[in-house]
């Protein structure tokens, strides 16, 4: 499977369990149940998946800030869509976590809001993810990545 393939499945299984509130300890249950549904195999797609899926998890509450500091004082984090939070969780996770190019995160998540989200989704998504960008001063290839 190509990294954007790859992405999707990981934001897909991201959302899933975001709208199934599923609880930390049942993740991963979850989790391999969802790849076996998929059918993913492979042991360097299998980990890439987990380590996205884990990770935002884990970093749920440091991702959430960053939201939170892009977002104008007429909107609150509670009003994102679950869709929208999962394709920004992703894509943070991977910029700040996983040092992956932010032109290449915010060019897939874009893409997946085209696909998954409503119409306005997509510049949402890329005006959160470049505010993160610029606030964590983020270089093109994420050298400087704090």
């Amino acid at each position: 499977m190509s990294m954007s393939e790859n992405r999707r499945v990981a934001f897909e299984i991201v959302y899933s369990l975001k709208s199934q509130d599923t609880k930390y300890e049942d993740y991963k249950e979850n989790v391999d149940l969802l790849l076996e549904e998929k059918e993913i195999h492979g042991k360097a797609t299998t980990k890439y998946i987990k380590d996205v899926v884990y990770g935002t998890k884990r970093h749920g509450k440091q991702i959430k800030k960053q939201i939170e500091a892009c977002l104008s004082e007429k909107w609150s984090y509670d009003r994102i869509a679950k869709v929208n939070l999962a394709i920004l969780e992703v894509a943070i996770f991977e910029m700040l976590f996983l040092k992956t190019p932010y032109k290449v995160v915010i060019n897939e998540a874009v893409e997946l809001a085209k696909a998954y989200a409503d119409a306005k989704a997509p510049s949402f998504i890329n005006g959160i993810l470049a505010s993160i960008v610029k606030n964590n001063n983020l270089a093109e290839g994420n050298e400087e990545n704090k």
